[in-house]
């Protein structure tokens, strides 16, 4: 560069600092993100806990037939489980033989969807009479309906409507 372009450089430009270094800083890390939600729902979980506010229907006590396929609203089972839908239909499997009850459970189910039932009661017991001194037609019953694609979920009844020894059904359309 000749020294006038060099001088008309240096006008135009102005005073000039030497930098000390050539690297660039390396960017801040950004902070891990806070799960306020989350957490406030925890929090209100344990506070109706506390209050006495859960629903009887949602606690498991082991004994009952819980089942629901995949795409069913958490909605839709929670009110079958409390008992909310109409039971259209009732069918009683006490004192029948595995064969008896299985053939009455299927006779049943064609009904309903005949009749374009959505949610029936199916009474099965408890066991206490049989001789394995366990459910029998209740762990038979709980089988079958799993195995059936018109079946979208179960769940034991409440213990107005028969308890563990009964269960509400309901069924596509």
């Amino acid at each position: 560069m000749e020294n006038d372009d060099i001088h008309l450089f240096r006008n135009t430009v102005g005073p000039v600092k030497r930098i000390k270094h050539d690297q660039v800083l390396p960017a801040r890390k950004k902070p891990r993100p806070i799960p306020y939600k989350s957490m406030a729902e925890d929090r209100q979980v344990l506070a109706d806990m506390i209050e006495g506010l859960v629903d009887p229907a949602e606690l498991e006590t082991g004994d009952e037939l819980i089942f629901r396929r995949p795409g069913i609203q958490h909605k839709v089972f929670k009110k079958l489980r409390s008992g909310n839908f109409s039971v259209e239909a009732q069918l009683d499997l006490h004192g029948m033989t595995v064969p008896v009850a299985k053939l009455a459970l299927h006779r049943f189910l064609l009904e309903c969807h005949t009749r374009n039932r959505k949610c029936v009661r199916i009474i099965h017991g408890k066991g206490m009479g049989s001789k394995e001194g366990r459910p029998v037609i209740k762990n038979k019953v709980n089988l079958w309906l799993q195995q059936r694609k018109d079946i979208l979920a179960f769940c034991s009844a409440r213990p107005i409507d028969g308890g563990t020894g009964a269960i509400y059904v309901l069924l596509s359309r």
